[in-house]
């Protein structure tokens, strides 16, 4: 069923991988690699596949788990590229960028964990017939 909570927590991580898609299109990390683009977009696919296979819960674990695995590393980019990048007192540059993957880490963990309990939810049902 789409209107289940991990449903809201998946497209919520979602809108924080456009989020990041947005603002990230100054992000200069490897030369002329796109990384923060393609992540970006692959993270948009893997959400909307997880929203979309409500009737498999293991993949929707497994696709959530690809996309912590995705924001991590994204992480680790954006935490490297704000350490090189140049800025001061008088002009700052530091950007929003890295918060964007970490609120859609968190997001991500607590749909696995609501996941995991419709599944367990599933599975004492199935013990009761």
């Amino acid at each position: 069923m789409l209107q289940r909570i991990q449903t809201i927590w998946t497209l919520l991580a979602v809108l924080a991988a456009v989020s990041l898609f947005v603002t990230g299109q100054d992000v200069d990390v490897f030369g002329n690699i796109p990384v923060i683009d393609i992540s970006c977009s692959a993270l948009v696919l893997a959400g909307a596949l997880s929203i979309f296979s409500f009737k498999n819960r293991k993949r929707q674990i497994m696709l959530n788990t690809f996309s912590i695995i995705i924001n991590a590393l994204l992480i680790g980019v954006l935490a490297y590229w704000l350490l090189n990048l140049s800025g001061g007192i008088q002009i700052p540059e530091k950007g929003i960028e890295p918060v964007f993957p970490l609120i859609a880490v968190i997001c991500l963990l607590i749909a696995n964990i609501s996941i995991r309990r419709d599944e367990r939810l599933v599975k004492s049902v199935d013990r009761l017939r």
